[in-house]
């Protein structure tokens, strides 16, 4: 009825006008240091490893191959170094970053529920069985198999998806401890799933296991185009979610008097979620917590309001993959650690943390 709506709709700009002010005093600035120091760690990114690369001759390389000029005549000595093994890499993390601290808010506003996380909940596992399969199957794909394996990433993510959201249904809604049993037993078979397929194809073992870890090694330009337009379709879903997202944490209730179609909303931003979590993990493995702990610390910074968390939450979470990459390529050199493990040590401990808060052991 429309007075339920107008009710309804007061309760809503009570509840958000208040700080809008500040919120928009902190929007701006939080967006463009978000900004900056992703491009700062990009140029880091670029310049370190075995050759050191000073960020002048990164720009100015960069500059010249996008004038189309080739060569070590014409574009400097590093060109090859910077645009055919570095700055693909250092792209790929990017975007994994972002999609994963993207489908984290998804997740989590749609669940309402902070621990909800693509690799907590058992949706990054699934999409690594999905990824997995699709590269023991490459041999039989052939050149399509790149191309595929965001397809076969995103189908393990529904999968484990409809598992643990059925699983963790207690009288119509959610239930926190059965989403983090159910993600913890989806998580574990799935794995399972990918030793036993790791066992099948010993051929591909060592390939398998160190993809499995989460490793940004070997990527190319390839792999940029192939993931491109699933990230692209993905964070634009995303940003076509924000404005019903603010609703759906008023309450479903609430949502459902002010127009919202909650199931399918709710289904149409799993879907997302899944999406942009199986677009990390066909190029960069399977990477837990992103999800969790960036989501929570943009929070922190910019409030509630998913107009602005999603954007930020993209910036930051790329901004911390690429410095995990880093991190992981220089503390034991020439050894290279897999980012999956960096990720764990990092975000292991926020999880019990939040548990805490929670009072959830």
């Amino acid at each position: 009825m429309p007075w339920r709506k107008c009710i309804v709709c007061c309760i809503h700009n009570t509840k958000l006008v208040k700080s809008d002010g500040l919120k928009r005093l902190k929007t701006v600035p939080v967006l463009v240091v978000s900004a900056a120091i992703l491009l700062a760690v990009i140029i880091i990114g670029v310049g370190l490893g075995a050759v050191q690369i000073p960020a002048t001759d990164i720009i100015k390389s960069i500059i010249n191959y996008l004038r189309g000029f080739r060569g070590a005549d014409q574009a400097g000595p590093w060109q090859t170094i910077i645009m055919q093994i570095r700055l693909p890499r250092v792209i790929l993390a990017a975007m994994a970053g972002s999609a994963l601290a993207t489908g984290g808010v998804c997740f989590q506003a749609v669940l309402r529920n902070p621990l909800a996380d693509p690799f907590v909940i058992g949706v990054s596992a699934g999409a690594g069985l999905g990824a997995a399969l699709g590269i023991a199957l490459s041999e039989w794909l052939g050149s399509t198999g790149i191309a595929l394996l965001p397809v076969f990433s995103f189908l393990g993510a529904l999968l484990a998806t409809a598992l643990v959201y059925g699983l963790s249904l207690k009288n119509r809604r959610v239930d926190v401890g059965r989403l983090l049993l159910a993600g913890v037993a989806v998580s574990s078979f799935l794995t399972a799933l990918m030793s036993m397929l790791i066992v099948w194809r010993q051929q591909d073992m060592q390939k398998l296991v160190f993809w499995m870890m989460g490793s940004f090694s070997g990527r190319g330009w390839e792999h940029v185009q192939v993931t491109l337009p699933y990230l692209a379709a993905g964070l634009i879903s995303a940003g076509l979610l924000a404005g019903r997202l603010n609703l759906l944490a008023l309450g479903e209730e609430r949502a459902f008097y002010l127009g919202l179609r909650v199931e399918v909303f709710k289904a149409w931003a799993l879907l997302t979620g899944s999406l942009l979590a199986a677009t990390a993990v066909s190029v960069s493995g399977v990477i837990g917590f992103v999800g969790l702990m960036i989501p929570h610390i943009v929070r922190l910074l910019v409030g509630p309001d998913h107009r602005i968390l999603l954007p930020a939450s993209a910036l930051v979470g790329a901004a911390f993959l690429i410095a995990a990459d880093i991190a992981a390529r220089i503390i034991m050199p020439p050894i290279e650690i897999p980012i999956g493990i960096l990720t764990a040590l990092s975000g292991t401990p926020f999880f019990l943390w939040l548990l805490r808060k929670r009072g959830q052991y």
